[in-house]
């Protein structure tokens, strides 16, 4: 019987698909160039944020908690200071968990708290890049990538490790979902949008609401959908935002009290007073905001920022152990006169540059070279206090970090709302204009009307948008210039302004590379003259060598508007100006404080100050970024760590102290369960003196800490009266002094600590 093979069925044929491209190579509909100059502006913007890692310093306050958060898990949800889940920062902790979780990889070194912020950074840059894309094209991604990563505020905001990098990028990530979502009308990317504000609430809490309206805008102006049905979305997509954004509150206040740490900054231990009262209302008190209503520890106490001259007065009476009682309670100095602030002058009420001030013992402020008053790029306190007012924006502090496009970007903006008026509702172009020009002007106003006191790092919400629409303005203004007509001025214009206003912030600081104000004009004025040539007929056509002399202005154009902020970001190459401190600032202010232009001479004195006092290299660790570079403790506190713990006896506390930077050293060194009292301020109630007690007669207490000045406080001397002075007074009067040479004290030293022994 004849058998019959089966036919072998032929494999069925593979699907098409798209060749792999390398990833250097732009992928379609974009230029060829497109994707290696975004690897190009990425590896800059490493090398910016990279460059010295290992010289990171800690910020000190956020390290401790960081610390604290690698040592138990429930540190880590809850954001606790200290080891022993005691007491919370008086901040939200999202921003702080990539932090304790690259400690947890790497181990706690202060490169280790670094790295996440630098990553953050990159990623800035490549969302940046994609949003900007997608709304105007990729030569105008490109410009703003470069841009945004060119301005020095950025430049040393992602080498800190303080809120902003981690927000910044999170709300980058939100303005990309809800421009896909205006541009397809679609509801799922602008949920996301709403998932992505709620992340960055958990990082710098209200400040993200400020960037809803601008998300809003841009959806229901140009959503390719029906009103009804964009109101809809967007009501539903804030309802998102908001529900993101409290879980971390509804977690706190759900948990019963006895089981989670104390909430810092509050009377009432309550994190809705935390977040609105303490770290919202509390600073908008110049505009008539106050936190009478909630449980903040700063409502009715002359605001969280301002206040000092008489605190300053009485710690120099004290020979500079106590600083004026400034940004957010009482400080520490090193002068001789009437109490500088965290600085080291002879004067009354200095600030951080702290020269021979004069000041008539008023507030100290972060000013400084003239007493604390309000100088170009200084100011005097925060809420309740002078802080540059309506015009902080544009002041000597803020605009050379953060503020060389300011130019460009008005008349960028400017001009695409009135060209593009009559457009169709759904223009894209338009639309993206409306984003970042409302994201711009919300944040703009916001930090007008609030208190920033010194923290510089606050404008990388700000920087931003003026990235995106400088970038997208320059492709604008030059397509307007090319087709001739009375639209070509626009971008002279916007190069002079760019020109003029770049010199005059690089002639602020005269001593600073001395050529860029002078250079910064030469180029302005050959930009003008190229570009005005560039468009006669008798010219225009000529060339300057391979180019003709229009393209040869636009060149000269973008080179003036990017080396004085490029040059100011490329300083942090030098550690002298890198901006590795706790505020993020770069160039001539990182190098000499926040003083006046060309001040700062108290940052020697101070250094040499906290040489010798612990707590006050804590203070400048958390403000100025001079704060300890490693983990060792002084000898001193060394054998106050082995006392306690020698005679430890089974308590969970090796000692407490009367504030949080007198415990910073040993938390950041030992991870050791240490008791701070009084929280950030030194006002809240944690523990009261019940609860003080209840821990002595428990066996979980047995040691104190006092400064040899009563009181405590942001520094934790200072004088005054708060929470911490019942404590401090009961234990003076109930406890044990311990002999000051059985933990390695002189009674003749200057800032002598005293050792108590309390028992039940």
């Amino acid at each position: 019987m004849a058998t019959t093979a089966l036919p072998i069925a032929a494999d069925p044929p593979s699907a098409s698909r798209p060749p792999r491209r390398a990833p250097w190579r732009s992928p379609e509909g974009q230029p060829g160039y497109a994707r290696p100059a975004l690897l190009a502006i990425a590896a800059l913007a490493g090398v910016l944020f990279f460059w010295g890692i290992n010289q990171s310093t800690y910020h000190s306050f956020y390290a401790d908690a960081v610390r604290s958060m690698t040592e138990s898990w429930k540190a880590f949800v809850f954001g606790s200071y200290d080891p022993a889940n005691t007491i919370t920062l008086d901040k939200l902790p999202g921003f702080l968990w990539p932090q304790a979780l690259s400690a947890r990889i790497f181990g706690f070194h202060p490169w280790a708290l670094t790295l996440p912020q630098a990553v953050e950074g990159i990623l800035a840059v490549l969302v940046l890049f994609r949003t900007v894309r997608r709304w105007a094209g990729a030569n105008a991604a490109l410009l703003a990538a470069l841009a945004f990563t060119l301005t020095p505020v950025v430049a040393g905001l992602f080498r800190t490790a303080v809120e902003d990098p981690l927000f910044t990028l999170l709300l980058l990530l939100a303005a990309d979902a809800a421009q896909r979502a205006a541009q397809s009308g679609k509801l799922r990317p602008l949920l996301l949008a709403g998932v992505w504000v709620g992340a960055a609430f958990q990082a710098k809490m209200l400040e993200a609401w400020a960037v809803l309206p601008a998300l809003a805008v841009v959806y229901l102006v140009s959503a390719p959908v029906p009103l009804r049905k964009r109101l809809a979305r967007v009501g539903l997509a804030g309802l998102v935002a908001a529900a993101v954004s409290a879980s971390w509150v509804l977690l706190a206040t759900a948990t019963p009290a006895n089981d989670r740490p104390y909430i810092d900054g509050t009377t009432d231990n309550s994190a809705y007073s935390m977040v609105v009262g303490y770290n919202f209302l509390n600073r908008f008190t110049q505009v008539g905001l106050n936190a009478d209503e909630t449980g903040s520890v700063t409502s009715g106490q002359g605001g969280m920022w301002g206040g000092g001259g008489q605190g300053g007065a009485q710690g120099g009476a004290q020979g500079g152990q106590a600083g004026g009682q400034q940004h957010r309670g009482a400080g520490h100095g090193a002068g001789s006169g009437a109490g500088a602030g965290y600085g080291a002058g002879a004067g009354a009420g200095a600030g951080y540059g702290a020269g021979a001030g004069a000041g008539q013992g008023g507030a100290p402020g972060f000013g400084g070279g003239q007493g604390g008053a309000h100088q170009a790029g200084g100011h005097q306190g925060g809420p309740g206090g002078s802080d540059g007012g309506w015009t902080k924006m544009f002041s000597s502090q803020f605009a050379p970090q953060t503020g060389w496009l300011y130019p460009l970007a008005a008349v960028a903006l400017l001009c695409a709302l009135v060209w593009r008026r009559k457009e169709p509702r759904t223009d894209r172009l338009r639309a993206g204009y409306l984003l970042w020009g409302s994201w711009l002007a919300v944040y703009f106003l916001t930090f007008s009307a609030g208190s920033v006191g010194g923290h510089t790092y606050y404008m990388g919400v700000i920087a931003a948008p003026l990235a995106a629409l400088s970038g997208a303005g320059l492709v604008l203004l030059r397509r307007a210039y090319q087709g001739g007509g009375p639209r070509a001025w626009a971008l002279p214009v916007a190069v002079a302004g760019s020109a003029a206003w770049g010199a005059y912030l690089a002639h602020l600081f005269p001593s600073f590379l001395p050529w860029l104000a002078p250079v910064t004009l030469a180029l302005g004025a050959l930009a003008l003259a190229l570009l005005v040539v560039g468009r006669t007929a008798r010219f225009g056509a000529r060339r300057l060598g391979r180019l003709r002399l229009a393209t040869a202005g636009l060149a000269a154009a973008l080179a003036t508007v990017l080396l004085a902020p490029g040059a100011w970001a490329a300083s942090v190459l030098d550690s002298k100006y890198s901006g590795n401190g706790g505020m993020g600032a770069v160039g001539p202010q990182a190098a000499h404080g926040f003083g006046r232009p060309g001040g700062g001479a108290g940052r020697g004195g101070a250094r040499a100050a906290a040489a010798d006092n612990p707590e006050l290299a804590a203070l400048m660790a958390q403000f100025g970024g001079f704060g300890q570079d490693s983990t060792g403790l002084s000898t001193s506190q060394q054998q106050i760590l082995a006392y306690t713990q020698a005679h430890a006896d089974g308590a969970r506390y090796l000692f407490a102290t009367t504030s949080w930077s007198a415990s910073s050293p040993y938390i950041l060194a030992t991870g050791k369960e240490v008791l701070p009292m009084g929280g950030f301020t030194g006002k809240v109630p944690s523990p009261s003196l019940p609860q003080f007690q209840e821990l002595i007669r428990s066996n979980q207490l047995h040691y104190v800490l006092i400064g040899s000045t009563q009181g405590g406080g942001f520094g934790g001397r200072g004088g005054g009266s708060g929470p911490t002075t019942a404590v401090t007074s009961w234990v003076r009067s109930t406890c044990a002094p311990v002999a000051p040479g059985d933990y390695g004290q002189s009674v003749d030293s200057p800032g002598l600590q005293l050792l108590y022994h309390c028992t039940a």
